[in-house]
């Protein structure tokens, strides 16, 4: 299958590097508006480098979307119309109603939407996923160091919004009551937020996303009724604690670390997308999915916006 790679930047980048290596796949161009990184990135893996979409009609069977956000749309919806599968970046779009046009050409054409929420392919979130069951609580911290890259949008829907696709994967509830208050400090937008989100089950999580901290933090914890997980998504930890009984006492708490083994999670995410086209299957993260996280994101960021940050 022959794939492109538009927009090649902090992301796109890595996707090439990969798509160039897969069994059975052609990296068969690269676009960027910024040509001198289209050709920098084509040389690394002997492609083409194009200078917009256009140029690549009718070349290219499966593509991946990295350019900012807000070009997401505008630049997907002639491919999949065309019936090129996608692969899009998180967050799907910048608006729900941009998410519906997506999947309604993606429905329409038989082609695959697929969407770049690269932490469900996180080995430690694949190995701590068995042992999630009805949490009743989950703290969720995030935090970046400052200035990573796309400040094209606030916090929420650049880091938050990796976390509330996984909570919704994992909490089997409808979301029922949201709060949130964020806080910009060194841009016009939100670079510190927290969101409290309620489940009609009774779930509650707590999350923040903060891309100005001195030190990066990627931890998920989840409290059961029974035991506690916790997950380090930067370093690929995971620890579990549970009661174990003890007859005639009182119940002892054990467990300790899981052994984690994996790829890099966006090798995965490429290798499940392309999975779906060959197998005409569906991706673990489909467009419906990256809807609803940007639905529950764009909620949390009006609230803010309500509330004057």
């Amino acid at each position: 299958m022959r794939a492109a790679v538009i927009g090649v930047g902090h992301l796109g980048r890595h996707h090439a590097r990969i798509l160039a290596s897969l069994p059975g796949i052609t990296l068969a161009g690269v676009v960027d508006t910024n040509r001198d990184r289209a050709n920098q990135v084509a040389g690394e893996h002997g492609t083409q480098a194009f200078g917009n979409v256009r140029e690549m009609s009718g070349k290219v069977d499966i593509v991946v979307v990295a350019v900012p956000t807000e070009s997401h749309a505008a630049v997907a919806m002639p491919l999949i119309e065309a019936g090129v599968h996608a692969l899009v970046e998180k967050p799907i779009a910048q608006t729900v109603a941009e998410a519906d046009a997506l999947i309604a050409a993606a429905k329409k054409a038989g082609a695959v939407l697929a969407v770049g929420h690269s932490e469900r392919f996180n080995p430690a979130v694949a190995a701590a996923r068995p042992y999630v069951k009805d949490p009743r609580f989950i703290e969720v911290h995030r935090l970046g160091i400052f200035p990573d890259r796309s400040l094209d949008i606030d916090v929420v829907l650049d880091l938050m919004i990796h976390d509330l696709d996984l909570i919704l994967s994992l909490v089997p509830s409808e979301v029922e009551g949201v709060e949130a208050v964020g806080v910009p400090v060194l841009t016009p937008k939100v670079d510190i937020a927290n969101a409290r989100i309620r489940f009609a089950n009774g779930c509650i999580a707590n999350l923040t996303a903060s891309r100005i901290s001195r030190d990066p933090v990627r931890k998920i914890r989840f409290f059961q009724r029974d035991s506690y997980v916790s997950i380090d998504t930067a370093s690929r930890e995971v620890e579990i604690y549970k009661l174990v009984p003890q007859s005639g006492a009182l119940p002892k708490i054990g467990g300790g670390k899981l052994d984690v083994a994996g790829d890099e999670p966006l090798k995965r995410e490429l290798e499940d997308f392309v999975a779906a086209v060959r197998n005409g299957g569906t991706p673990a993260v489909t467009g419906e999915q990256g809807r609803a996280a940007l639905a529950l994101a764009i909620r949390i960021v009006d609230l803010m916006e309500q509330h004057g940050h």
